[in-house]
């Protein structure tokens, strides 16, 4: 409550503050979008090129970009590292090979730190790339290449932190670490390599083979099986269904726990002498042994059903699963 003889401060409108810095960012990000040029192909090539490494380095918030950089380029198959350029003006440098590609980030492009090292670097015969927001400083001038990061305008107030130019640096880093992907060819199952732990690896790494129910463990009985016996086989393999497949084991049909629910609804049927193909649904929902578990979660989701069988390429069932073998796998 405001003292007497005051006036309360007017009420920030937050959503608004935030919706100019989106507003300004974008802005700044399409200024940067139009510049892609050749410096850009010329950037690219160098780094897919390169018999060593990303090196990438920066101080300050450039520095904190620059790591996000090299992290994303190591992930997407462009070997890359960060390399803090105090330190490598103290020993550091050592790690920085000839074969290694530099990139250098500074908005102001006068980073005493990375001009530093820049004599050293093409004396070494290290091809530079600098990322800046002035095409006319000294590292523009001085790497082999500039791209160039400048914006319109920041989107703190005072025009004092950086915002609209780390993003726009950041983007361009995505837009360097996109394009080699592509050009290399790089694949999801590449990426999954990189990626093994948490769930980004079990999604791309994990298999239907790896999770489903095989050998002793796979619920089938033949044709002529009774529900009650099909009933048994259910009951010891517990997973809620069973195949049902002819002596070389190509599938005929399954039933399931909903099967039954249906089946007891008949006060006529004689469940120790009704043959399960009678009763099975013909023509179920499979899924093979070598495809991606998480695709298993997408067709149970899509058709409403909690358990697939897994066959080979000429229908023969060699395996199952249900939602609870994708939920103790951690694939949803």
């Amino acid at each position: 409550m405001a003292e007497h003889g005051t006036t309360a401060p007017a009420p920030i409108d937050f959503p608004a503050s935030g919706r100019r810095v989106f507003a300004i960012e974008a802005d700044a990000l399409a200024a940067v979008c139009a510049r892609l040029d050749a410096a850009f192909s010329q950037a690219c090539q160098a780094m897919l090129d390169a018999r060593g490494r990303v090196v990438c380095i920066g101080m300050g918030k450039s520095g904190h970009v620059a790591r996000k950089i090299a992290a994303t380029l190591a992930s997407t198959g462009t070997p890359a590292f960060f390399v803090h350029p105090g330190e490598a003006a103290h020993g550091d440098l050592g790690m920085i090979t000839d074969a290694d590609v530099v990139l250098a980030l500074s908005y102001s492009g006068e980073s005493d730190e990375i001009l530093t090292l820049m004599p050293v670097l093409k004396r070494q015969g290290n091809i530079v790339i600098a990322m800046t927001g002035r095409p006319a400083s000294t590292m523009a001038r001085e790497a082999d290449m500039h791209l160039d990061v400048s914006v319109p305008a920041e989107a703190c107030p005072l025009h004092l932190a950086p915002t609209s130019s780390t993003t726009a640096s950041l983007a361009m880093g995505d837009a360097l670490a996109v394009a080699l992907l592509e050009a290399r060819g790089f694949t999801a199952d590449d990426f999954a390599r990189s990626h093994p732990a948490g769930a980004l690896g079990r999604r791309l790494l994990l298999h239907i083979a790896d999770v489903m129910h095989a050998g002793d463990a796979l619920p089938v009985v033949g044709p002529d099986a009774t529900v009650s016996e099909a009933l048994v086989e259910m009951s010891q393999k517990r997973l809620g269904l069973t195949a049902v497949a002819d002596a070389d084991r190509r599938l005929l049909g399954v039933f399931t726990d909903g099967d039954l629910r249906r089946t007891l609804d008949d006060a006529q049927l004689d469940m120790r002498a009704t043959p399960i193909a009678q009763v099975m649904t013909r023509q179920p929902r499979t899924i093979g042994a070598d495809v991606l578990a998480v695709e298993a979660a997408h067709v149970m989701e899509q058709y409403k059903i909690n358990g697939l069988l897994v066959v080979d390429a000429e229908g023969r069932v060699v395996g199952a699963l249900n939602i609870h073998d994708l939920l103790r796998a951690r694939v949803v």
